[in-house]
């Protein structure tokens, strides 16, 4: 599966917002928490219902929206 496939934009759910697929877990909101120094356990015991690919998909997204293509 790819990284991405893990990410949903739908416009009923979080104003549009790209979310982790079957969440409302918002991809802005987990690479904040990872920039501001949370650990990838940490959001792991605050989100229980994500996964580790959860989270590195958000790094995917972030990083195919810097280079595109």
């Amino acid at each position: 599966m790819n990284l991405l496939d893990h990410i949903a934009i739908d416009p009923h759910v979080w104003f549009g917002e790209p979310c982790i697929r079957g969440t409302r877990v918002s991809v802005g909101d987990l690479l904040g928490y990872l920039a501001g120094g949370m650990s990838e356990e940490l959001i792991s015991q605050v989100f229980p219902q994500l996964v580790r690919d959860d989270i590195r998909a958000c790094l995917a997204y972030a990083a195919e929206r810097e280079h595109p293509g």
